[in-house]
């Protein structure tokens, strides 16, 4: 289907010795991990991998956006906790800059800097286990969703509410307060975030492994906060993450996560370009808008629901609406109809529909994201709280609309509210917990030739959608600023946010006082760090 990219819709569209690695630290005793232990012996040692070795330009130039490609001295494939916290020690005794790469989905060049020297790749660290003394699912960070929800799903019956692209890495997903599918019904996916293990460096210089959890009396309690939407790269280089649902009780496995339905009921509409006046246009954005207005609460027969909003631009053909709920429901077929009605009221451009029944399994792992040759990209967010303006459809209009823009562009509008904002903004770091789409500005091409001219594109269409607030989506109006994991550097200049308000007030609003202290902690040194890092 035209238009759909890998952030399109499902099925549509990060060597010292044991002691020295589980030392204390200045926040409290580190602690092991019980039944999966931090320290594990392996017999696959790390793998070095040069400029010289022909496996470096697989590693180095699997990042999703082209427009950045890593140089680093070496790449570190990790096998073990040990392996990481080995690697770390090195950077920071030989004064590298020291990166990680789990998934490798990184929309801006936050991983493949220039400045990183060695690049640590957590690809091959990827188990999924019970951890009995924890009560918790442990899962490296190096595993990709659609691996976790596979062995989630056939081991225990059980997921977790994670993104809709099973080839994004979880070390970056979850620490960016990742969402997806089932959040309207069970929250974000690090509501369910029992426990992070992250590689620290202290302010002595020395790396160690230190466990966290959201236990009241953990005195490493903040490290675990930090990752629940503080973004990667931040505190240390995750290795592991253990799952549990807060309102979980006893031990049996099959009783701790969110048990997805059997099947999904998928629908796909689509209005074609050349069908669509402005005044159908702007009637299909507003309908879909105050839908999601009007059903952003708990408790609604919509709260299985799930979609996106595809709006192409014109070269592309059709704005695509994706929708699924949970295909179990007595009345799926009528709420599914209901839902699409609702979004197509008034507009006099016909539309098509499609519909079919998948095992949730099966449709959860679909991977339609390959965007084949055009794979470089930029990319912009926003939370919407309320819909955009009249003023803002007409620059939607004006931009997706016009003929001679090559680009393979689009704003993506994605389910959100429900469960995620049943939960205090400061209970995660994740800060935003009162909108009801969030949305996702891409446009893609092939030729590095063009960079400049469609880089400029999506700017000047950002800037002018966010006039009225000096280029940016603003907190706590219509708007409630931008999503870490759909990373941005453009806040940070001034040419574009003309706001006065910090970058860091967008991502993270009032919790970032809280992430800078974690920061000040945790890493003292600012060992890990990048273009969007948190500062102490």
């Amino acid at each position: 289907m035209a238009g759909v990219t890998r952030r399109g819709f499902l099925g549509t569209a990060s060597k010292v010795g044991g002691a020295a690695a589980l030392g204390i630290t200045a926040a409290g005793p580190a602690r092991a991990v019980s039944s999966a232990p931090a320290t594990t012996s392996t017999t696959v040692a790390a793998v070095t991998v040069t400029p010289g070795d022909p496996r470096y330009l697989d590693l180095t130039a699997r990042g999703y956006n082209a427009r950045f490609a890593a140089k680093p001295d070496s790449v570190r494939l990790v096998h073990s906790t040990d392996q990481v916290v080995a690697a770390v020690q090195e950077a920071v005794s030989g004064g590298k800059r020291i990166a990680v790469r789990g998934g490798g989905h990184c929309l801006d060049g936050l991983v493949d800097d220039p400045d990183v020297r060695i690049l640590v790749d957590m690809s091959e660290m990827d188990a999924v286990t019970y951890d009995a003394a924890r009560r918790a699912f442990a899962v490296e960070a190096g595993a990709m969703l659609g691996h976790v929800y596979r062995t989630l799903y056939l081991e225990w019956g059980v997921t977790i509410p994670g993104g809709t692209c099973p080839t994004v890495g979880v070390g970056g997903h979850v620490s960016g307060g990742g969402y997806g599918a089932m959040c309207r019904e069970y929250g974000a996916v690090v509501d369910h975030l029992y426990a992070v293990e992250v590689v620290c460096v202290d302010a002595s210089g020395t790396a160690r492994c230190v466990v966290a959890t959201r236990d009241a009396a953990d005195p490493n309690r903040e490290l675990w906060w930090a990752h629940t939407g503080g973004g990667g790269g931040n505190f240390g280089i995750v290795t592991r993450y253990w799952f549990r649902s807060p309102s979980a009780t006893g031990s049996t496995p099959s009783t701790l996560l969110p048990k997805p339905p059997a099947t999904l009921l998928k629908a796909s509409a689509s209005w074609k370009w050349s069908d669509l006046t402005e005044a159908d246009f702007n009637r299909l954005v507003r309908n879909h808008n105050n839908w999601h207005h009007a059903n952003n609460t708990v408790g609604t027969p919509y709260d299985s629901l799930n979609s996106v909003f595809i709006l192409n631009n014109y070269v592309q053909g059709a704005l695509v609406l994706s929708a699924q709920i949970d295909g179990s429901l007595a009345n799926a077929g009528a709420l599914m109809d209901s839902y699409i009605a609702a979004v197509a009221d008034g507009v006099a451009a016909p539309h098509t529909t499609a519909t079919s029944s998948w095992p949730w399994l099966k449709a959860t792992l679909k991977d339609p994201y390959d965007t084949g040759v055009f794979n470089r990209g930029k990319f912009k967010g926003a939370y919407l709280r309320q819909s955009w303006s009249d003023a803002q459809l007409a620059v939607l209009w004006r931009g997706l609309s016009d003929k001679t823009y090559d680009g393979h562009a689009g704003i993506l509008l994605y389910t959100y509210g429900g469960q995620v904002n049943s939960v205090a903004p400061g209970a995660t770091a994740l800060a935003q917990r009162d909108s009801m789409l969030k949305a996702n500005f891409t446009t893609y091409w092939s030729d590095p030739t063009q960079d400049a001219r469609h880089i400029a594109w999506m700017r000047s269409l950002y800037r002018d959608m966010y006039a009225d607030t000096g280029g940016v989506p603003l907190p706590d109006g219509a708007a409630d600023g931008s999503y870490i994991n759909y990373p941005d550097t453009d806040l940070t200049d001034p040419a574009w946010n003309t706001s006065g308000v910090p970058w860091q007030t967008l991502y993270w609003k009032g919790n970032y006082p809280r992430l800078q202290k974690a920061k000040k902690t945790w890493d003292p040194r600012n060992v890990f760090h990048h273009a969007l890092s948190i500062t102490a």
